[in-house]
């Protein structure tokens, strides 16, 4: 049986937005398909009757400097994120984060765009991406937007995009300056392809011994991407010390709002072993930073 039954390849994005909103039946967007194609031959998607390859669009596949900002196209493969000069400049956590994305073959293919689109709040780019504050740009019939990476996602598994109408184009994030870094890690179960039990990045900028910004984003932290806002601010402005740090992390365990897996690990244990996960990536960025 067909997976799909028409195959469309559009050059351009007004193609592709055009492809997608006159389609004559059920229409998804499509780079890797690292995650569709399965979904699909396992049941898990609703058919498809038209499939649109972006893998075509020039604008999609573009890495590149423009005025102070990062571009990455969001059909950009994850394995190129992550070996790119300009990702490891000025997205270190990123960099991290692609790496760890499945096996080296599953990297080849699978996409930047692609693992934001599928909307798992603890995705490993995801959160690399919302600590490093990114901006994706969207597509669609009205034209193109700037939203917050956030504001992609409304639960597990659920995106504030309609992928029948609307196309992740790419995400923008801030050059990395003097005194900034960032890092990304995760705590996974060795099965196969490794599961992460719990995932960190942080971005920050110091002066001296004084953090003067930190992003900080856990996964699973809660439905959505979780930016541990409050102990941000707990850190932010204070010198390096171990109490500034016990109490960073004693505000992340306030807001966090762990969840139990069966496959995974408990809530109890994350919130067990977030503290030390955090210090580690902290650790690690504040001496890039130097």
């Amino acid at each position: 049986m067909n997976l799909w039954q028409e195959y469309k390849r559009p050059a351009s994005i007004t193609e592709a937005i055009q492809a997608l909103t006159t389609a004559s039946g059920p229409v998804m967007p499509i780079a890797g398909g690292t995650d569709l194609l399965l979904d699909l031959k396992q049941g898990r998607h609703a058919p498809v009757h038209t499939l649109i390859d972006l893998t075509f669009v020039p604008e999609m596949s573009l890495l590149e400097l423009r005025g102070d900002e990062l571009y990455i196209g969001g059909a950009v493969p994850v394995n190129r994120v992550a070996h790119d000069p300009l990702t490891g400049t000025h997205a270190q956590a990123l960099v991290e984060a692609c790496n760890l994305i499945a096996g080296p073959q599953v990297r080849n293919t699978a996409t930047l765009g692609g693992n934001v689109a599928h909307a798992l709040p603890a995705a490993d780019g995801t959160i690399a991406l919302t600590a490093l504050e990114a901006q994706a740009e969207v597509a669609s019939s009205a034209g193109t937007r700037r939203m917050p990476f956030t504001s992609l996602f409304l639960g597990p598994g659920k995106s504030a995009i309609n992928k029948s109408s609307e196309i992740i184009v790419g995400f923008y994030l801030k050059q990395t300056k003097t005194g900034q870094a960032s890092c990304f890690k995760r705590i996974m179960r060795p099965q196969g392809v490794a599961l992460p039990i719990l995932n960190c990045a942080a971005w920050l900028e110091r002066e001296g011994d004084i953090v003067k910004d930190i992003h900080i984003a856990v996964g699973p932290g809660s439905s959505t991407p979780f930016r541990a806002t409050e102990a941000e601010a707990t850190l932010r402005g204070q010198a390096v010390n171990s109490d500034a740090l016990n109490r960073t992390i004693e505000s992340l365990l306030g807001q966090a709002h762990f969840r139990t897996s069966a496959r995974r690990a408990s809530a109890e244990y994350r919130r067990h072993i977030v503290g030390g996960l955090f210090s580690d990536v902290f650790e690690t960025a504040w001496k890039r930073a130097e």
